[in-house]
C-alpha cells in the first residue's frame, strides 16, 4: 500500500514538473517580442526621462523689440512683462521646449497716444486678448544656433512660426538672442494695406540663471 501511495506522489510530482517545464518553454517563445518591445522603450525612454536644465528668466533686463513701417518712417517699440518657462539642453533638444507670453499692454512705442490706441480693437483688442503668447513644438539645430518652431498666438489666432536664436552659457547664466519676422495682417492686427507696413520685425534678448 505504501509503494502505491509513494508512486502516486511521484506521478504527481512529475506531473506538476512537466507542467511547469511547458510553461517556461511557452513563456521563453513569447519573450523574443517582448524583449524587442522593451528595448523600444529603453530606447525612447533616456531621452524623454533625462533631465533638462530649467533656466529663470530675469524679466526685468529681458528685451522684447519690435519695427514696423509706419507713415512717417521706421515705428520702433517694446514689449514688457514677460514670463517664460524654458527648459533648454543642447545635448537634449528632443525634450528642451520654450513657453512664453506677455501682455500687449504693456507695449510701449515712445508716445503714449499710441500706446492707447494699439489697445483697441481693431489693433490688439487687449481688453479681450490679454495675452500674446508662443508655445514651441519642437527645438532643432540650425547652423551655428537653433530653431524654435510652434504656436505664436496673437489676439486669439494661432499660426505656426520659426524662430531662430542663439544661445551662450557662462557658468550659471545664459542669454538667447532670437529675431523673426510675423505678417501683422494675418493676426488681424490693423487694417489691410494704408501706411502702416504688413511686415513686422521683432527681436529678443532674454538673459537667464539656473
Amino acid at each position: 500500500m505504501k509503494t502505491t501511495t509513494a508512486i502516486k506522489r511521484l506521478s504527481l510530482l512529475s506531473f506538476i514538473l512537466l507542467l511547469f517545464i511547458s510553461c517556461s518553454d511557452a513563456a521563453e517563445k513569447k519573450s523574443p517580442a517582448k524583449a524587442k518591445e522593451s528595448a523600444k522603450k529603453e530606447k525612447k525612454d533616456p531621452a524623454e526621462k533625462a533631465a533638462v536644465q530649467k533656466w529663470n528668466v530675469n524679466a526685468t533686463e529681458a528685451q522684447i523689440k519690435f519695427s514696423v513701417k509706419g507713415p512717417f518712417g521706421t515705428v520702433d517699440g517694446s514689449l514688457g512683462d514677460l514670463k517664460s518657462t524654458i527648459l533648454f539642453d543642447k545635448d537634449n533638444l528632443a525634450a528642451s521646449s520654450i513657453r512664453a507670453s506677455t501682455d500687449p499692454k504693456s507695449i510701449s512705442t515712445g508716445i503714449k497716444l499710441r500706446n492707447k490706441d494699439l489697445q483697441k480693437e481693431k489693433y490688439f483688442n487687449s481688453d479681450k486678448h490679454t495675452l500674446l503668447s508662443f508655445q514651441s513644438d519642437k527645438i532643432q539645430k540650425s547652423g551655428a544656433g537653433y530653431i524654435a518652431i510652434g504656436n505664436l498666438t496673437i489676439k486669439g489666432v494661432s499660426k505656426k512660426v520659426e524662430i531662430p536664436f542663439s544661445f551662450t552659457e557662462k557658468g550659471n547664466t545664459g542669454i538667447f538672442k532670437g529675431n523673426f519676422s510675423i505678417q501683422r495682417q494675418d493676426y488681424g492686427i490693423g487694417k489691410e494695406g494704408g501706411s502702416i507696413g504688413n511686415t513686422v520685425s521683432i527681436d529678443l534678448e532674454v538673459p537667464v540663471t539656473k
